[in-house]
């Protein structure tokens, strides 16, 4: 299955990140970004699948973005970072990439899952 995921884990309350708004957006050869997707985690802070349907994962550049600042707002908690962005190259012939987020309000960490 061609798909592109992520799992966000909230580190503050050692649960996962529910109802946090993300977008998928792939580089076109000019430079400009255009949204692939976008969706909302959820109760266990996953976004299994966000390449839209009948899409392939084609090789370029793409970015996850991660709307923390609302998330954050809607618990009542300041953030340094409003917005994270977490940009990723996706080689010919890849056809899953896992992007999990590690997210405080200070700070955050990305790696690539499986």
């Amino acid at each position: 299955m061609k798909r592109i995921s992520t799992h966000i884990l909230d580190l503050v309350r050692g649960e996962p990140a529910a109802d946090l708004p993300v977008r998928l957006e792939k580089q076109s050869r000019g430079g400009a970004w255009h949204l692939l997707a976008s969706a909302k985690t959820d109760h266990d802070g996953r976004c299994s699948q966000l390449l839209p349907e009948g899409d392939d994962v084609s090789a370029g550049v793409y970015r996850l973005v991660f709307d923390s600042g609302r998330y954050f707002e809607l618990q009542k908690i300041g953030t340094l970072y409003p917005v994270v962005e977490v940009t990723f190259q996706v080689k010919e012939g890849e056809s899953h990439l896992h992007i999990p987020l590690l997210l405080s309000p200070n700070g955050y960490t990305t790696y690539r899952g499986t």
